[in-house]
């Protein structure tokens, strides 16, 4: 690589995670989320290392199950917003993949797909996404009962689940609870937040995604069990400058130093993820100190102040987020979610594997 940006990939953390969350419903059968790339992490990388460790993986959409497949990807995979055109069925019956119905339209594409596909149905309690109306689905199952299977799941996604003081988390568990009992389906409800301080939507199913690549999804508050960084966003130094006291640095000058200070570039910017809306101030790491940002974030660069780091050069690494940076704190500073900031590392960033012990 011509120059050190990368995103480093800690295998470890991944079943480190996914081994700790886990713990929190013991007689669940478990799910890791790998859409979007496996939220930028590598969807490929991610299978591989925990087809051992879970009872299926779940995608958004069937063209990213079929790559997995084609990839060597053996495992369940669900795939979350099911059929998008009729041909999606007959792709998931050749592939073994497992699609969620969320309308009355896609239950029909399936009930005349050419081969037979494992079923879930998703129920809206409340999201208002996507989900069948609650009061049809009685109805529903007894219409297509001949598609569902002794694999079929019922499946509900919470709306409030990071918000630790909301009782609509409540209000949407009774309410799926209360049909699954009804129309005898096993339930799927639990995403990361719910899984971590809702144990009421612990059920059959648990579907695991932000928690298990390290990110805290009810940050600032602690999330109660150690999880660590699957993505260490890094790069280095590139070029280091002197700039007197008054001037300024960047695009726009928004940045102007208060002293004479020691400016460094670092080659990263928004084409490869990193967010442009990053204000003054908020902290990369480099020789394990921080070093706030100075400037506009460029699309290949951008610029911190190390005058407090007299050993920084030209070639030395910096850390983005990752291992000693939380991702939840620099989600904080760029008015967004770790979610965001994981998916949106570009393909130009090379992911690079690293299986070294945890520390």
């Amino acid at each position: 690589m011509s120059r050190q940006t990368r995103a480093i990939i800690h295998t470890q953390a991944l079943q480190h995670n996914i081994n700790v969350l886990k713990t929190l419903a013991p007689a669940s059968s478990t799910m890791a989320i790998i859409k979007a790339d496996a939220y930028g992490h590598g969807a490929l990388i991610t299978a591989q290392t925990l087809q051992s460790q879970v009872s299926a993986f779940a995608v958004a959409i069937t063209e990213e199950a079929v790559t997995l497949r084609q990839q060597g990807i053996t495992a369940p995979i669900v795939v979350l917003e099911g059929p998008h055109e009729p041909r999606d069925c007959d792709l998931a019956g050749q592939h073994q993949l497992t699609l969620v119905a969320h309308s009355e339209a896609q239950l029909q594409w399936l009930d005349a797909a050419s081969h037979p596909v494992d079923l879930w149905l998703k129920v809206d309690t409340g999201m208002h996404r996507l989900g069948l109306e609650i009061t049809r689905v009685p109805v529903l199952v007894q219409r297509y009962r001949h598609l569902l299977n002794e694999r079929s799941v019922m499946v509900t996604h919470m709306a409030c689940a990071d918000e630790l003081d909301n009782p609509f988390t409540t209000g949407q568990t009774r309410q799926i609870e209360q049909l699954a009992k009804k129309v005898g389906l096993p339930l799927s409800v639990a995403n990361s937040p719910a899984m971590l301080h809702w144990p009421t939507t612990h059920a059959q199913w648990n579907r695991l995604g932000i928690a298990l690549y390290g990110a805290n999804p009810v940050y600032p508050t602690p999330s109660g069990v150690v999880l660590h960084a699957a993505m260490t966003l890094q790069a280095s130094i590139i070029a280091m400058h002197q700039v007197p006291k008054g001037e300024g640095v960047g695009y726009g000058q928004t940045w102007k130093a208060t002293r004479d200070s020691r400016i460094a570039t670092v080659g990263i910017g928004y084409g490869d993820g990193y967010p442009r809306h990053c204000p003054n101030g908020t902290p990369v790491l480099v020789h394990g100190q921080r070093a706030p940002l100075a400037g506009r974030v460029s699309m290949d660069m951008l610029c911190i102040d190390v005058t407090d780091i007299g050993q920084a050069k030209v070639g030395d690494r910096v850390e983005l987020w990752g291992a000693k940076l939380a991702i939840d704190e620099i989600a904080g500073y760029a008015q967004t979610i770790a979610y965001e900031l994981m998916t949106r590392v570009s393909a130009r960033v090379p992911r690079v594997l690293d299986s070294a012990p945890l520390n």
